[in-house]
C-alpha cells in the first residue's frame, strides 16, 4: 500500500498540511498511524494560542483517514472523535 501525500488526502487543504507537517505528520500512512484524536491534540499543544475549530481539524484528519467527507460523520461519531480528542462532547 503507497502512502498518499496530505495534499491528496480529502479534506485536508494547504493550512492543515503545513500544520501537520509542523509535527511530523507528512504523508497518509503517519496520519493514520498516529490517529486523528491524537493528532489534533498535538496540534493543539503546538499552537497554544490559537483555536483550531473541530470541524477543520479534527473531524476533517478523520475523514482524511476514512475518506470521508468531515460533515457526513454522525453526531454520535463526531461526539465519539471529541470524547477521544478530550473535548466536552
Amino acid at each position: 500500500m503507497t502512502s498518499k501525500p496530505l495534499s491528496e488526502l480529502q479534506n485536508i487543504g494547504k493550512t492543515v498540511a503545513s500544520r501537520l507537517h509542523e509535527i511530523g505528520i507528512t504523508n497518509e500512512s503517519e496520519l493514520r498511524k498516529l490517529g486523528a484524536a491524537k493528532a489534533y491534540k498535538w496540534l493543539s499543544d503546538q499552537n497554544p494560542g490559537k483555536h483550531l475549530p473541530v470541524c477543520y481539524y479534527l473531524y476533517s484528519l478523520e475523514g482524511a483517514i476514512q475518506d470521508k467527507h468531515w460533515d457526513a460523520f454522525s453526531e454520535k461519531e463526531k461526539a465519539q472523535l471529541r470524547t477521544a480528542a478530550g473535548l466536552p462532547k
